[in-house]
């Protein structure tokens, strides 16, 4: 197990790490962990360092108090003309985007609302994981904004285009068991199961080889926008270079053995 690592005590944003599972914190729980210019930087900064760090082999993402993240700053936005607009919202999506690229698997564990730029986080990440008292939604129309940090994109992406029209047009928050329902969370949890089933589930993914973790969600990732005959090619590709690394050879061998295999990331 190696020690926490954490972030500074003033910033928005905590890092701890123990037995190669990175958890960052939005930690502004005053604020119901709203998501500032500040905020997303920081995201920023811990999702690099995650990516970045030989120790990490997985990363959870979670709120502190009893939000996840209830939605960007509004504070900021009377005063927000459209280049700012534009600015904050590639800012975001620029961040969230590297959660969603990681070659480490992220998961998110909603511990309660997930609204806005919040709902928009989660979705940016591998896993998601409610708390059963977890709320989403996606609220932007209500200000006469929509949704800025990618909530167009990826929410019709895990639940439909109907679905999705349905919750932005409309703005309803829906709780932990309807998102599970539609296939917005993979599961939900009591709230104080929440880390631990994180945790779990984390470590059923780092007992795989870690480069066909990485291929898996880069193919995924990847494919996904390509047509199907491109998509696939993506795949044999990435399943030959699977097979160029010694870690296949130890699955191999492991399974033919029957023994727990021992990946190197090689």
């Amino acid at each position: 197990m190696s020690a926490p690592a954490s972030a500074n005590a003033s910033s928005p944003v905590t890092y701890d790490v123990a037995e190669r599972i990175a958890t960052i914190t939005v930690a502004r729980p005053e604020k119901l962990n709203a998501l500032d210019g500040a905020t997303i930087t920081a995201l920023g900064d811990a999702i690099d360092r995650a990516r970045a760090s030989a120790e990490v082999g997985g990363i959870i993402l979670t709120g502190a108090g009893r939000a996840f993240v209830a939605g960007a700053d509004i504070s900021q936005f009377p005063t927000l003309g459209e280049e700012g607009a534009r600015a904050l919202a590639h800012q975001g999506q620029t961040v969230f985007r590297r959660f969603e690229t990681s070659p480490k698997p992220v998961v998110a564990a909603v511990n309660g609302f997930a609204l806005g730029g919040g709902c928009e986080l989660a979705m940016a990440c591998h896993i998601r994981i409610a708390a059963d008292v977890a709320k989403f939604g996606q609220p932007e129309l209500k200000l006469g904004l929509i949704p800025g940090y990618g909530g167009t994109q990826r929410l019709p992406r895990l639940v439909g285009k109907g679905r999705a029209l349905q919750l932005i047009l409309t703005g309803e928050t829906i709780d932990a068991q309807e998102a599970l329902r539609i296939g917005l969370v993979n599961a939900v949890v009591p709230g104080a199961e929440l880390i631990a089933t994180a945790r779990k589930w984390l470590g059923q993914m780092l007992a795989n080889g870690p480069i066909a973790l990485a291929l898996a969600i880069e193919t995924i990732d990847r494919g996904l926008d390509m047509p199907l005959e491109a998509a696939i090619a993506l795949e044999a590709d990435n399943f030959g270079r699977c097979a160029g690394t010694e870690d296949m050879r130890e699955g191999a061998r492991a399974f033919l053995a029957r023994r727990a295999p021992n990946f190197t990331g090689r």
